[in-house]
């Protein structure tokens, strides 16, 4: 398996698609911050779009964009009168004149929002993927604060264009919807975040974090190896010597990428491979302590304490609780 399946499966989350929105200029969607492990994201299947969050104004998004926010920062999505419908042109009325959304009737797979505006037509798949707690200071902590991924016309985006065009396909409003047209949705939306997060790290230059070590093609061995063999009692000789590097060149590039030290990179991954047997709940935690590199229970019981706040029994107990429920 490569890193990048590893690291994705070390880190769980479940993706919903909610809503399907089709707008007329002027228009506005405003979204209120999420809670952590909430990451929302917007997907413009037509026209155009423009975004602001934070101190940035008036990003452009086009046919084919994504966009996420993986800290679930408030954000708004609006179109102005003057624009033309595909982001470029920021001027125009005041959005203020935006009309409100409303319903659309009828049996659809996904709910159908519209306000009817009478100018240039924008629609937009609205979803989020949602995290386990323990993905927030690993995973999502390794992506910026809004995250944005062209696929039009990007042969590295192939995958990802060709799953949007069928997510479109199968959620346009229609008197009835197709046979298994929820379930299709539901299978193609699982798959949407491993396609943005590739087509992402081949377009953009991530910032300090796991995937930044993953895009250096210098320091992939190293974390591939963590990531399959975290029982293993890596130093950092051991490292620097598979990525064909001196001690001091290799932790100087790391600790650069990573923002951490190997050896934090290291204990994050083994913490999180701990979690993820535990939450399965099919092995007993001195076979996990183990299989993450830990020659003592004990010893392994007070280090997932302190990155966790509880011990591993009563993590189990949590996350098998989570999951009847």
């Amino acid at each position: 398996m490569d890193a990048l399946s590893r690291l994705l499966t070390l880190y769980p989350l479940r993706t919903a698609l909610d809503v399907r929105c089709q707008f007329g200029a002027p228009w506005l969607l405003s979204h209120d911050g999420s809670d952590g492990g909430i990451a929302p994201y917007h997907v413009v299947v037509r026209g155009g779009a423009r975004v602001d969050v934070g101190a940035e104004r008036g990003l452009a998004l086009v046919v084919g964009d994504i966009v996420v926010f993986p800290h679930g920062t408030a954000h708004r999505l609006y179109i102005n009168d003057g624009d033309d419908g595909d982001g470029s042109d920021g001027g125009g009325a005041d959005i203020g004149r935006a009309l409100p959304l409303r319903a659309v009737p009828g049996d659809h797979v996904l709910p159908q929002m519209s306000n009817h505006g009478p100018g240039a037509a924008t629609d937009v798949l609205c979803g989020e993927f949602r995290f386990e707690s323990d993905a927030i200071a690993g995973l999502l902590a390794a992506l910026p604060p809004v995250l944005i991924v062209h696929t039009a016309d990007r042969p590295e985006a192939a995958g990802l264009h060709h799953l949007l065009a069928m997510l479109q396909l199968e959620t346009d409003a229609g008197e009835t919807p197709r046979p298994g047209a929820s379930a299709i949705v539901s299978q193609l939306s699982s798959a949407l975040f491993a396609l943005l997060i590739r087509a992402w790290l081949e377009q953009s230059t991530p910032v300090a974090g796991l995937f930044a070590v993953l895009a250096q093609r210098r320091l992939q061995a190293a974390l591939h190896g963590m990531l399959e063999s975290p029982e293993r009692p890596w130093s950092l000789e051991q490292m620097a010597e598979v990525c064909h590097m001196s001690r001091a060149t290799f932790a100087r590039l790391f600790k650069q990428a990573a923002g951490a030290t190997p050896a934090e990179v290291l204990l994050q991954i083994r913490m999180a491979q701990a979690a993820r047997r535990l939450s399965q709940g099919r092995q007993g935690a001195g076979g996990i302590a183990e299989a993450v590199g830990y020659q003592s229970e004990a010893a392994f019981s007070r280090v997932f304490k302190r990155h966790y706040g509880v011990g591993p029994g009563e993590y189990r107990r949590r996350a098998l609780q989570n999951t009847g429920a």
